[in-house]
């Protein structure tokens, strides 16, 4: 992208800041509370001068307003009077000090008066144990990290917890798996807001993919050795670059001076998944851009993000979003007009 925004996409921003804040408390969990800063904090002038008036701001919130303690000693002074609680956003809660640590009433207060008054709450990790103290999850899905997924089924049993997800979104409650599937909630989060064009800058930024969707697994039994992620950049980076077009496991492996059971052997190491799966949620991340960002036909959308025809586009869609490409291309316009109008 470059230093601006398209003019489909700017016009996404609306006429007001996004408020954003984090909880901090005392032994405050440094890494998701990172997450947070890094997706939601930080200036962006890769995405153009409008971003400073119609993108984030972003705040730290404390249960007394005072200053609080992380895991790693560090002070944090919080920007945000509890007083303006209700007038955020979102509100998110990353990690909690620990899951055996009760959750005190007046945060509890805190999040059910939140969510009485339609801010959207998510949690990172652990965080998850907080939203669940305060009742809002009740009757709901949500996950956290896979060590803590037994403790919270035990101790709450009216949230169905999934572990088998990087994040659940229930709408106004969102909750993620653990440490670094926050990133990924987070991004998803910009996508619901801003659309997909914006998260492709942010991730570049961040130097991670842009979008994992929430239902790829959490947990891979085995780490990723640098040299197969290494070894696999080139057959990747074709593959982004050629994505419109059909690809077979003997083409690339063809590509890749190796045989078909060793190319498989090295993606899933590299990856995590094979190259059909990869390939699909790759075209996914293409079809949506070319929905939000233009008015092509869907046959067009299909053809150029190599998912082929129509019907497969919409397949991959209700499997894999539950939604319709043209209902996904429809949220963005119904964005785009409302924020005409209120520009007119």
């Amino acid at each position: 992208m470059s230093d601006e925004l398209s003019n489909h996409q700017s016009h996404l921003l609306g006429n007001q800041q996004k408020r954003v804040a984090a909880l901090v408390y005392d032994g405050l969990c440094v890494f998701e509370f990172g997450c947070v800063a890094e997706v939601f904090g930080l200036a962006r002038p890769e995405l153009g001068e409008q971003w400073l008036t119609k993108g984030y701001r972003f705040d730290t919130l404390s249960i007394d307003g005072t200053a609080v303690i992380t895991q790693y000693h560090a002070q944090i002074q919080p920007t945000l009077a509890a007083t303006e609680l209700t007038q955020l956003d979102t509100l998110i809660i990353p990690g909690w000090c620990g899951v055996d640590q009760p959750v005190p009433n007046a945060l509890i207060a805190m999040i059910q008066q939140a969510h009485q008054a339609g801010v959207r709450l998510v949690s990172i990790c652990s965080g998850v144990f907080v939203l669940a103290a305060a009742g809002v999850l009740n009757g709901k899905t949500a996950t956290t990290h896979w060590r803590y997924a037994s403790q919270l089924q035990q101790q709450y049993p009216d949230i169905q917890v999934n572990t088998d997800v990087l994040y659940v979104d229930n709408g106004s409650v969102l909750t993620s798996a653990g440490s670094a599937a926050g990133l990924d909630l987070c991004l998803h989060l910009v996508r619901k807001d801003y659309g997909q064009q914006v998260v492709n800058t942010i991730a570049r930024r961040l130097v991670i993919p842009p979008i994992r969707e929430g239902s790829q697994a959490q947990f891979i039994e085995q780490p990723i050795p640098c040299n197969e992620r290494n070894r696999m950049t080139p057959l990747l980076t074709y593959l982004q670059a050629t994505i419109s077009k059909p690809h077979s496991n003997a083409e690339l492996a063809k590509f890749m001076h190796m045989s078909e059971r060793s190319l498989l052997r090295h993606f899933k190491a590299a990856t995590g998944t094979t190259p059909a799966e990869w390939l699909i949620e790759q075209r996914l991340q293409c079809a949506k851009s070319l929905l939000e960002q233009s008015s092509l036909p869907l046959e067009l959308v299909a053809e150029q993000s190599g998912l082929g025809t129509a019907m497969t586009l919409r397949h991959h869609f209700r499997h894999r979003l539950n939604i319709s490409p043209t209902a996904y291309r429809r949220h963005f316009s119904n964005q785009l007009n409302k924020t005409m109008t209120e520009q007119k």
